[in-house]
């Protein structure tokens, strides 16, 4: 008894412990994250071919974008990373999508501030600056879909997760109704049976 008292029991809180996972909204993620990493990967290695310098700040343009050899590493490491949320799915893809999202947008702002300096050892233009701001807001839609709204439908695991009264009293209430439907069933064919027994028994006389 001492024991227990002197080492109480924690409980470790795990991230997105508290939210469900759900397949088909993990299956978006899944799909948002994986395209997404593609397309940076095939960036990167386009951009590894052209043996551009690690940060030569002048670059070279690939598939419209201008790159160099730290930007095209940067690439497949961000792809990579987004492939290995496609493998895992569910909250952690959601999660990765929205902070990777955020990261592009807030990298956008950066090299927006870098271009024509010194400083521009991503080599950024101002089309890779647009392209990092698409990326963002796709990465931030594939990781809030279905997650992050006011109005959520209450089947929504995420929902319920944040509402758990509400959603077993409505869990409760869905239970009384399917058992009062199936009583009523119940009854109505007893009712069935027993004026099919009568009619039988009118024929028989």
């Amino acid at each position: 008894m001492a024991a227990h008292a002197l080492h109480p029991r924690t409980h470790r809180i795990k991230l997105d412990e508290h939210l469900p996972v759900d397949h088909r909204l993990s299956t978006f993620y899944r799909i948002g994250a994986g395209l997404t990493g593609l397309l940076l990967v095939a960036f990167g290695v386009l951009g590894l071919t052209d043996n551009v310098g690690f940060f030569d700040t002048e670059g070279d343009t690939v598939i419209g974008l201008n790159t160099n050899g730290a930007l095209s590493v940067l690439s497949i490491c961000v792809g990579a990373l987004l492939f290995a949320g496609m493998v895992i799915g569910g909250n952690f893809a959601s999660t990765l999508n929205m902070i990777l999202g955020i990261a592009f947008i807030v990298s956008g702002f950066v090299n927006l501030a870098l271009l024509d300096t010194s400083y521009n050892f991503l080599a950024f233009h101002i089309q890779n600056v647009m392209f990092s701001f698409v990326v963002g807001i796709m990465l931030m839609f594939f990781g809030m879909y279905g997650r992050v709204s006011s109005t959520l439908p209450h089947d929504n695991p995420y929902w319920k997760a944040r509402h758990p009264d509400q959603a077993a009293e409505e869990r409760r209430m869905a239970q009384r109704i399917s058992e009062q439907r199936k009583r009523a069933e119940e009854a109505e064919h007893a009712l069935a049976e027993k004026a099919e027994a009568e009619r039988r028994r009118a024929l028989g006389r």
